[in-house]
């Protein structure tokens, strides 16, 4: 029997086919028309929802032709592209940075193997969890990074504006899960952030991740005094990595060596409280206690975006967004306007606060779709 149509797919794929077209020549064996774009999300969808022994599948499709992959794994046979087959190799190819290559052959999609590295602006189509997928793009780089184009969770499709980071108040770290900074290992320590806050929502709990200008402390006077786990001299794992000669940080040692320290921050974000760090990333304190500050008033309203085309800017109670956790963010938002504050929810949500000049109040971004 065949599956009904994923309602959502044809939508999906005639919005995010010209972002593939901008940066692709028509014509090229990497560009898929709507009617492929439409098939791999319709069969990826199906896929997500079947059980191989009580296993949800967790795979990645890429459109590429064999041509454009060094060192694939060749397929003897291509497997027919339908949610059953895919089911069945979900176990084989679930490990990150495996994506199982799809290209049409006589009019028919067909898997014909499976690769690491992918061409620049690849298609790619990510199964998350049960019925929620994400489009992709790759970076063409040894990095293994890719942009966010679309996310579909149900019925509802969510296209990455791409003119959400050119906004005044656009925090950093937006810029490159965005796409607009090509070189996201580049040297600049706000690029860490991203890691930490891919790590934060990784571990389920919940967190807060303060960064605070260095070389003060102001932010101290929203800290509940003393601090029950403040560190002293400030841990410089991450700015030390940073300072390592650039050619290292394509090396395993290197990356390495990144995502265990990024990991071990990160997972302090999991202790009630804060953990504040410096925009060098010098670990300071974890566990702290957010107050407001002597003498400044209590936030009531802060600005919500978020990048997605079709949305639109809407002012809300902190206490709308979360629990204690968004509301303290808020406060140290509002009472340290060189800062901003990284909130991972429980439930997969992820929001930065900070203070926007040109608004004269707290933004609150939600980038939890630039995570994904």
């Amino acid at each position: 029997m065949t599956q009904p149509a994923y309602p959502a797919a044809r939508a999906a794929a005639a919005r995010v086919l010209p972002h593939y077209a901008r940066h692709l020549a028509p014509g090229s064996e990497l560009l898929p028309d709507v009617e492929t774009i439409e098939a791999m999300i319709d069969v990826a969808f199906w896929a997500s929802l079947r059980r191989e022994e009580t296993y949800t599948p967790r795979i990645t499709l890429a459109f590429v032709a064999l041509p454009h992959v060094e060192l694939p794994l060749i397929f003897a046979r291509p497997i027919p592209l339908a949610s059953q087959p895919l089911t069945r190799l979900g176990p084989a190819v679930e490990r990150p940075g495996i994506h199982l290559c799809v290209c049409r052959r006589g009019g028919e999609l067909l898997v014909w193997g499976a690769a690491r590295n992918l061409p620049e602006f690849c298609f790619v189509l990510e199964v998350v969890a049960p019925g929620l997928l994400v489009i992709k793009r790759s970076r063409g780089d040894k990095s293994g990074k890719f942009v966010n184009v679309a996310v579909l969770q149900g019925d509802e499709v969510k296209v990455i504006d791409r003119q959400a980071a050119t906004a005044a108040d656009c925090p950093k770290v937006i810029t490159p899960l965005i796409g607009l900074q090509q070189e996201l290992d580049a040297a600049g320590p706000l690029n860490v952030l991203i890691p930490l806050a891919v790590s934060m929502r990784a571990h389920g709990r919940g967190g807060s991740l303060l960064v605070v200008p260095a070389a003060t402390e102001l932010w101290q006077e929203s800290i509940l005094q003393p601090i029950t786990y403040g560190v002293a001299p400030p841990f410089r794992a991450l700015p030390d990595l940073m300072g390592e000669d650039p050619a290292e940080r394509s090396t395993r040692r290197w990356q390495e060596a990144l995502r265990r320290v990024v990991d071990g921050i990160a997972g302090l974000t999991a202790v009630d409280g804060a953990t504040v760090v410096t925009d060098q990333y010098e670990l300071l304190a974890f566990g702290a206690k957010i107050v407001r500050r002597a003498s400044w008033g209590q936030v009531d309203t802060v600005i919500v975006t978020e990048p997605i085309e079709g949305t639109s800017a809407v002012i809300a109670e902190p206490g709308q967004l979360g629990g204690t956790r968004h509301l303290s963010a808020a406060q140290f938002a509002h009472d340290q306007r060189d800062a901003i504050a990284l909130i991972a929810s429980q439930d997969g949500r992820f929001t930065v606060f900070g203070w926007s000049s040109r608004e004269e109040m707290v933004y609150a971004k939600r980038i939890e779709t630039l995570l994904l």
